[in-house]
Order: structure tokens, then sequence, then C-alpha cells
């Protein structure tokens, strides 16, 4: 039997984009009104390490929701809460994986402009995506949610 169409967070676009408009922007910016950036070898390596890093927390954290057949996709319904792995210490691995995927980006872009906005990219994931997705899992999951809450912070 299929979930009900509102069995879901209510958010209606996928969260990554949000980062990259953040990119995007920044890049734009920077051709525009150049900021001073990084030598070239360091942006390369800090960058490079950062991505990896970052998609190494992000794919820990869908692996274990996949372990607990659930969904990654907020458009679609969340079956359990997932309290273990990197979800023992954070609530939103996957977004934090983002953000060092995110900041990355902007090392080997060159982009001092996408970091300046990246406190804008994490205030627009928090307010337009996890507040929503939140809000969904405490009316879906009551307590256990609220107490998993109580235990484990949002970011870090």
């Amino acid at each position: 039997m299929a979930a009900p169409e509102h069995d879901n967070s209510g958010v209606r676009f996928p969260p990554p984009l949000l980062y990259v408009l953040g990119l995007v922007i920044g890049w734009l910016l920077e051709r525009r009104y150049p900021l001073a950036s990084l030598p070239r070898n360091v942006a390369l390596g800090a960058g490079i390490v950062l991505i990896v890093s970052g998609l190494a927390v992000a794919r820990a954290g869908a692996r274990t929701i996949w372990k607990a057949s659930s969904s990654i996709i907020p458009m679609r319904p969340t079956t359990a809460i997932v309290s273990d792995g990197p979800y023992a210490l954070t609530r939103n691995p996957m977004y934090l994986g983002m953000v060092f995927i995110y900041i990355g980006i902007a090392f080997l872009i060159r982009s001092p402009w996408a970091l300046v906005l990246l406190p804008l990219v994490v205030l627009g994931v928090d307010r337009l995506v996890i507040a929503k997705e939140e809000r969904y899992l405490r009316g879906k999951f009551g307590e256990t949610y609220v107490n998993y809450c109580s235990r484990v912070r949002r970011w870090i």
C-alpha cells in the first residue's frame, strides 16, 4: 500500500540546489568583484580534502538511512528514525557533508564570495529544509524523535 501523498516533510525542491545556488552566485560575484583568494596549490589541496571528506560524511549518512530502509529524499515518506552511525553525532550528516563539499568547491573555483555566502546558504537549508523536516518528524514519530533531538545536535 502506498503512503499517503502528504506523508513527507513538505520540502518541494532538492536541498542540494541551495548549495549549488550559493556557489553559482559566489562564482558570478567573484568574476565581477574579485576578492583575494588562497594560492592555487593551497586551494587545490584543501579543496580536494574537503570535498572527499564531505562526500564521505554525506555517503555515511545516506548509507545509514538506506540500511534502515528509509529514504534520503525529503519529498518521500520517512519510515524510521535513524540514530546510529553518523546520526549519533549530528541529526544532519548529509547536509553537513554538503557544507564541506561546498567549501571545497569554493576553494577549487577560488571564490571567496562563495565562502561569504555560506552562512546564508546554511540559514536557507536550516529554515527552508531542516525546519520542515523536523516538524514532519516530530509529528510522525512524536516522543521518539523529541528524545533523539535532545541527545543529538542539529549540525555538530
